[in-house]
């Protein structure tokens, strides 16, 4: 590793400007501008923290690790959050931390009885108990609603209760009182008219559930009538308001909110968002953005003297706002301690009494998990009369069915699987003698039937995409989060339902044989055997999973990897076209042009964009599917994966789980490892180089020096963000082109946030007046700019401005056009991209990369940051760092920051009761 600088210039250090706030103290500082404001800022509301998102927040990576304060969550000045992030800074989500009691299990913070209302998480056998526990049936008819289009899938994961405290909470799947779920379809949509409300079973000692379909008049949203204290008239009625988006900005004005938040609170809140609004203002809190104290700002100009800390509506709404907040740090779910301690610490008086009522009302979910100590044993279906410690959680309803959708769906592909015979059968299809495509069909064919777009039920034709991401394959006029949802997917009612192929194991045994290398091999055997396995390895171990899509192609079967991002997919590319070449002898070659379809992103494949297209049951028309990437894997994302894959289809999920887990709540990857519920196949395969053995070093916590001959690695000391800025520019522009021979628009820099005086704000500006100066004529962009282009949260992918009209920015992203509408330019879509966080970068990779360490980052370091940005380097990697010993000791001793999440428990509970159902059998 040289230490040299590839330039002798000497240092330049521009004058430093405010620190990176670092992730333990970013609930003091990631909003400064709000400190004393009643109003509601607008705009880039971002400070020093990343919020998790990757590309839609602010500030550092290290919050999605799980540290306190998660952009937006964080209020300036506050104290007393700061206390309790030292106390427990694994909780949380701005001011979602514990005040670091260990007070044990809780009685769901004086609500119900401890998992009364919780998924079970039992498989198929499940029904709702005593306790209300949601049945799998229940969630399945939840979903199965979504295919069949009597709901949307936004409504089933992303709308939000009309209720104040029911921020994130999905409008279908909400709960009455003693926590039995709302039916799944036929809820009203939130401001849509009033039907009759849903009746709800009688609980002893409990009246009848409210109605959560329209607010009642005078009360909080919530079908409550509002608390004696707080009756006071508003300064206006809901008869005074004008319609539409008109009535929205009326009424925000009238609280002092600024008029450009209209468009933003009507997409959150609805049709009738500026009613809801009057009625209880707090709700502005659901809306992306909105800090507590602005919410509070805004309520008591509405209000006047009746609005107090004390008012429900201002304590259901903190409820779920805190829980949201948590999920932008990658928590599915928080313990009832550290939400009580966080109420408390947003001045609530009585949090063990909002809990309940945020319970009792469905606003919140309640679990009991069990704690698995050191070396203790796994729970078992047969445990249940044995007392075992617990931890009461408490999530939103959309994570919590997400993550029962995910384990219920892996438990179904490893459940029904069926083992290949020894022998094929006699009418199993295609055999040696006639040798097959991806389709099923003679190999001699031009391109497989289902290895391309697919076509609409109506007989349009698509466009030809697939070799395009669905970030860049369309003009941006969506909605803005055009994440794939299955009431958008075109079904191909063409395509007959075909029952998954299954070639003998002699066949698999031969593809093993043929693999071109070891650890390939394990994995086409492993494949042979499961309908579900994980498989780990870093860049080089690629090769492997695309040698498994290569051997089953070649077996007959429809076989396809995804992965996040349209470079990730070119690099599958590549490795499908040399891993097709070795096999010509278990069935056939795929056919020309089939390697490249094989390779599609994962977004454009469940929307229906790229891959094979569903057939005519709505199940994606494949046999194996590979996940590549798996770590950035979300929750959400999953759930609609794995309810898209057919009864005995087989699902491979590869990845390095050394990187940066998902922008959004959970750790699917790392839960499916801990769970040990399906066959693991660890690579041996190494990545070659200076810096593939420096990257592999930090994965196992060590900084190796490393020999680089050719100025692979190179460390520049930076004394301050300003030096660092200095440095970085100059590396880009003229030092890495020059002694590396790697251009400026291949080379990438990558920070700790957005945040600071080194974050990526303040070194794109940089870049941009070195490397294409100009007067930002569109929203601060001009022709050529590098932009990192977000079209859903967690999801990024870099471009160049090619131009702008009143269409829109016009951008070109992996070759393929993008028209970013003019309302939806800004700091949420679209960034400059010269530099980006970590998080951004995860999923790609470049020929060289300058990774920036300032001094003001060095808390918010982590082995898992460190390993992600450095691993994005393909020849060279410039590390400018002011971080001194802190970088050795992050890749030491901080791997990463806990998620509080429940999949792991839900997976090893399914693989209890499929054990003691094979014993009972």
């Amino acid at each position: 590793m040289s230490t040299d600088r590839l330039s002798e210039d000497a240092p330049e250090p521009t004058a430093p400007g405010p620190e990176t706030a670092a992730p333990e103290e970013a609930a003091t500082t990631a909003a400064p501008e709000a400190a004393g404001r009643e109003g509601v800022v607008g705009g880039d509301t971002s400070g020093g923290t990343d919020g998790g998102t990757g590309d839609t927040g602010d500030g550092t990576d290290g919050v999605s690790e799980g540290s306190p304060g998660a952009g937006d969550a964080a209020g300036a000045g506050d104290a007393a959050a700061e206390n309790v992030a030292a106390a427990k800074d694994e909780t949380a989500a701005g001011d979602v931390t514990a005040a670091g009691s260990a007070g044990g299990p809780e009685a769901g913070a004086g609500g119900p009885e401890a998992g009364t209302g919780a998924p079970a998480a039992a498989d198929g056998a499940r029904a709702a108990g005593p306790g209300g526990k949601l049945s799998a049936a229940a969630l399945a008819a939840a979903v199965r609603a979504v295919e069949s289009g009597e709901r949307s899938a936004d409504s089933f994961f992303t709308q939000r209760s009309p209720r104040s405290g029911g921020a994130g909470a999905a409008a279908g799947a909400r709960k009455p009182q003693g926590g039995v779920p709302a039916p799944a379809t036929g809820t009203p949509e939130r401001g849509g008219p009033a039907g009759a409300p849903p009746q709800a079973p009688a609980v002893p000692g409990q009246e009848s559930a409210p109605d959560h379909a329209r607010p009642a008049p005078g009360g909080d949203g919530g079908g409550r009538p509002a608390p004696a204290a707080h009756t006071t008239p508003h300064p206006a009625t809901t008869a005074d308001l004008a319609p539409g988006l008109d009535g929205v900005r009326q009424v925000l004005t009238a609280g002092g909110a600024p008029e450009t938040l209209a468009e933003k609170t009507a997409e959150t809140l609805g049709e009738r968002a500026a009613e809801a609004l009057r009625e209880d203002p707090w709700q502005l809190l659901a809306v992306p953005g909105v800090r507590p104290e602005q919410a509070d700002g805004f309520a008591r100009a509405l209000l006047g003297p009746a609005c107090g800390p004390d008012d429900d509506r201002r304590a259901q709404a903190l409820v779920g706002w805190l829980l949201e907040q948590a999920a932008l740090a990658g928590h599915s779910a928080l313990e009832a301690s550290a939400l009580r301690a966080a109420l408390a610490q947003r001045s609530v008086p009585d949090p063990d009494e909002a809990l309940q009522t945020a319970i009792a009302e469905g606003a919140v979910l309640v679990f009991q998990d069990a704690v698995e100590t050191p070396g203790g044993a796994r729970p078992s279906a047969g445990d249940e009369d044995e007392e075992q410690p617990v931890r009461v959680l408490l999530g939103l309803d959309r994570f919590a069915m997400a993550e029962e959708s995910v384990a219920d769906g892996l438990a179904r592909l490893l459940n029904t699987f069926e083992q290949p015979a020894d022998e094929e059968p006699a009418d199993a299809g295609p055999t040696d003698a006639e040798p097959t495509g991806a389709d099923g069909e003679p190999a001699t064919s031009s391109a497989p039937e289902h290895g391309g777009p697919s076509e609409p039920a109506d007989g349009t034709p698509e466009a030809d995409t697939s070799v395009r991401d669905d970030a860049s394959v369309r003009d941006d006029t969506s909605a803005p989060d055009d994440t794939p949802v299955r009431d958008d997917t075109p079904v191909q009612a063409d395509t007959p339902v075909q029952p998954v192929k299954q070639p003998s194991a002699t066949a698999w045994e031969a593809a093993a044989e043929a693999a071109p290398s070891p650890s390939a091999a394990e994995l086409i055997r492993a494949a042979a055997r499961s309908g579900l396995i994980a498989h780990t390895g870093a860049e080089a171990a690629r090769a492997e999973p695309a040698a498994l899509i290569a051997a089953a192609r070649a077996l007959g079967l429809r076989a396809f990897g995804a992965t996040h991002t349209p470079d990730g997919r070119a690099r599958l590319a590549r490795h499908l076209a040399e891993a097709a070449n070795t096999y010509t002898g278990p069935a056939a070659a795929p056919a020309p042009g089939a390697a490249a379809e094989a390779a599609v992103t994962l977004s454009g494949l469940l929307a229906g964009r790229e891959g094979p297209g569903r057939d005519a049951d709505g199940a994606l028309a494949l046999d194996l599917l590979v996940v590549l990437d798996a770590p950035q894997l979300d929750l959400e994302t999953a759930a609609l994966l794995v309810e898209s894959l057919t009864d005995g289809a087989r699902l491979v999920l590869s990845g390095d789980p050394g990187v940066l887990w998902s922008a959004g709540p959970g750790r699917l990857f790392a839960d499916v490892l801990a769970a040990r519920c399906c066959p693991q196949v660890a690579s041996r395969t190494p990545d070659f180089g200076p810096v593939g053995e420096l990257v592999s070093g930090i994965g196992i916590g060590e900084l190796n020096q490393v020999e680089a001959p050719g100025k692979e690695v190179v460390i520049i000391p930076a004394r301050d963000p300003g030096e660092a800025v200095h440095r970085t520019v100059q590396l880009v522009a003229d030092s890495v082109p020059r002694a590396i021979g790697v251009p400026a628009e291949q080379t990438q820099v990558v920070t700790v946030g957005h945040g600071g005086a080194a974050g990526t704000r303040a070194l794109n500006a940089a870049l941009k007046e070195r490397l294409n100066p100009g007067p930002g004529r569109f929203g601060g962009f001009d022709p050529g700019d590098r932009v990192a282009y977000s079209p859903a949260p967690g999801r990024t992918v870099t471009g160049r401005v090619t131009g702008a009209d009143a269409a829109g920015l016009h951008l070109d992203c992996a070759g393929s056009p993008v028209v970013v509408p003019r309302e939806r330019v800004g700091p949420d879509t679209v960034r400059h991209g010269w530099a980006v966080t970590a998080h951004q970068a995860a999923g790609a990779r470049w020929p060289a990369v300058v990774a920036v360490l300032p001094g003001d980052a060095a808390k918010g370091l982590t082995r898992s940051w460190v390993y992600t940005a450095f691993g994005r380097a393909e020849r060279h990697l410039s590390v400018v760092q002011g971080v001194d010993q802190a970088l050795p000791r992050a890749v030491a001793e901080i791997p990463a920051k806990e998620r509080t999440t429940r999949l792991r428990t839900l997976l090893q509970l399914h693989t209890a009761q499929a054990t003691a159902d094979a014993s009972a059998g």
